[in-house]
């Protein structure tokens, strides 16, 4: 996640279609055959029964293939790690490319840390069968699909087919501190006004604590997608709607202008050391993903806030609106429509997105899957550390704005570009608006987006 600089502009209204480079009434993109394979979406590779599954994960999700073979040892699982695509790495893509291009070697399922690889997994370029299997045509199971959380799988599904299953969800809640909250007197905002209120009266009568945190490139899934700014509105296989001057953009742009300029939002990243040393102890409220427990606060690398401290209250709704929120990552993972065992590797994405061996004794993250999930909060709040119980986080899971869509590119990767000097640099938002539409845009066309 590298910034650089990006030169102020004064507003200019976008509002751009990008339409994709085949994308037709009735047919298919270009590139994508499943539409002339056989039932299940596909042209399937020569089954061979009993052959062993090829299966790259990052490091920390070793233990989900650990689980699967415990419970299957019928099936032969080869490992091979890699980084899953983490911060925008692009490597999943990248090496499959370079298997497409050989012919062969392809794994057989995939783990990505990304929401965007269905985007171009399920279109085979060159000529080439799209990399990812789908899913929703016979390998798995209506019961099981139906069973993930409501939009979980919105990121894996393409044209009506499903390419991918979620591992987990990243939805985002008011993380706050109880202990503070009470010290201080003060209330838990109900609405995103309130808690704009309620940040500036702590820069006040707090000066040094914080009610949030705007130094990541993430920093708009936590408040523009949540405020539904339509900067990523996909609506095909290569099409999206861009418009970030709307109303919704210009209110979020806002709420980050006050709170960084007025001192209650910090500009560091939330994995810096700088933030630690800053603000452990001190930080008051977080509007953050499911994942900020602890990656952020039960941590003793970072913030380590001792226990019975820290609660979770639902996503905020702008005032006369009903609640939506955004979403910071969650695991995605592929079967290969190249795979010679569908069977076996059908068997393990199934196992590692609902067993409760993994997703409930073992996943560090919220099941995408709802039964798991339930098994999963009920488990996190047993273990005594949270301040309240966690039923945000099951409230806040369906809640994910539909209108913020994953496309083929990483919409992190142009906020660090474009809008992230801004606010290190005490610069508004508000007035480059425009300039980070054009840059959604211009990245659009890199990936082979033309705009009407």
């Amino acid at each position: 996640m590298t910034l650089t600089r990006s030169a102020r502009r004064r507003l200019v209204p976008v509002s751009l279609v990008l339409v994709g480079l085949a994308l037709a009434a009735c047919a298919s993109p270009a590139g994508r055959t499943s539409e002339q394979a056989g039932p299940r979406g596909f042209t399937e590779a020569e089954q061979v029964a009993g052959s062993p599954i090829t299966v790259w994960v990052d490091a920390s999700r070793v233990t989900a293939v650990d689980a699967f073979t415990a419970a299957n040892p019928d099936v032969k699982v080869q490992v091979e790690t890699y980084d899953g695509s983490a911060n925008g790495s692009d490597s999943f893509k990248t090496k499959i490319s370079l298997l497409d291009r050989a012919g062969s070697g392809w794994p057989d399922v995939v783990f990505s840390t990304q929401n965007n690889d269905a985007a171009w997994a399920s279109v085979g370029a060159g000529g080439q069968q799209p990399f990812a299997a789908v899913l929703n045509k016979g390998l798995v199971k209506d019961d099981l699909l139906s069973g993930f959380t409501k939009g979980s799988l919105d990121p894996c599904t393409v044209d009506g087919a499903v390419y991918c299953l979620r591992n987990d969800l990243a939805q985002d809640v008011l993380w706050y501190d109880r202990s503070l909250m009470d010290q201080f007197g003060y209330k838990l905002p109900t609405t995103w006004e309130e808690y704009t209120e309620l940040g500036e009266r702590v820069a006040r009568e707090h000066p040094g604590y914080i009610t949030g945190a705007a130094g990541d490139p993430f920093t708009p899934e936590i408040f523009f997608w949540p405020s539904k700014c339509g900067a990523s509105g996909v609506v095909g296989p290569r099409a999206m709607t861009v418009n970030t001057t709307s109303p919704q953009c210009q209110r979020a742009a806002q709420l980050v202008d006050r709170g960084v300029q007025g001192g209650w939002m910090t500009d560091l990243s939330v994995f810096s050391p700088e933030f630690v040393q800053k603000y452990t102890g001190k930080v008051l409220m977080m509007p953050g993903p499911a994942w900020f427990a602890g990656a952020i606060f039960n941590n003793e690398a970072s913030l380590n806030v001792p226990a019975g401290r820290i609660g979770a209250a639902a996503p905020l709704p702008w005032a006369g609106e009903e609640p939506a929120t955004g979403n910071v990552g969650g695991g995605t993972w592929f079967v290969s429509s190249h795979s010679k065992n569908l069977d076996a590797a059908t068997r393990f994405v199934d196992f590692v997105t609902t067993a409760d061996d993994y997703q409930v004794a073992k996943a560090p993250g919220y099941p995408a899957y709802a039964p798991a999930a339930d098994k999963w909060i009920a488990g996190q709040e047993r273990s005594g550390y949270y301040a309240t119980d966690l039923s945000a986080l099951t409230v806040a899971a369906p809640q994910v704005w539909s209108g913020w869509g994953a496309p083929a590119f990483s919409q992190e990767a142009v906020w660090a570009r474009t809008m992230q000097p801004l606010i290190t640099s005490r610069q508004p938002l508000e007035q480059a608006l425009g300039t980070w539409g054009q840059a959604i845009v211009d990245q659009a066309k890199v990936n082979g987006y033309t705009v009407q």
